[in-house]
């Protein structure tokens, strides 16, 4: 079984700052590219790069035509937040 810190370990390197700050936006509210830019201060071309990997790695999920964050991808913010 795979330990999940050491996972969210790996994700954050994964991701990076960019990746980590589109999913923050996104647990704010952001559901779009565009309120994710003013949100997040990420250009629009790296959130469209970084948006498929958040989903693939089941961070976030696409409903509709809006971007929502999972429980996996709470669980990896808080991770990442109580280690600040």
């Amino acid at each position: 079984m795979v330990d999940e810190n050491n996972s969210f370990d790996h994700l954050k390197y994964l991701l990076g700052n960019m990746g980590i700050d589109i999913l923050l936006a996104i647990e704010k509210g952001a559901s779009n590219f565009e309120t994710i830019e003013i949100i997040s201060g990420v250009p629009l071309a790296c959130i469209k790069g970084r948006i498929p990997v958040l989903i693939d790695f089941k961070l976030v999920k696409k409903e509709s035509s809006s971007y929502i964050i999972t429980q996996y991808g709470t669980n990896f913010i808080k991770s990442i937040e109580k280690k600040s």
